[in-house]
């Protein structure tokens, strides 16, 4: 069975958008900054309410912030 990794886009696109910063993105979103900063680096895959809530946020595509990458078995 191959494993998978989901990318995001969440930095450059909070620097995009007046350099909004993590806090800023977690109280829109209602996560903490630890969560952000978690799915950021890529350590944490949200939940899909949140990934749509982080996208709506960013008024982009759920596919314009989160990329599905499977790897290789």
């Amino acid at each position: 069975m191959s494993t998978c990794k989901i990318n995001n886009q969440i930095r450059r696109l909070r620097f995009e958008n007046g350099e909004m910063t993590q806090q800023a993105l977690a109280t829109e979103v209602g996560v903490t900054r630890q969560t952000i900063l978690a799915i950021e680096a890529g350590r944490y895959s949200p939940s899909l309410e949140v990934a749509f809530k982080i996208a709506r946020t960013f008024n982009e595509p759920l596919e314009a912030v989160f990329q599905y990458e499977p790897e290789p078995a």
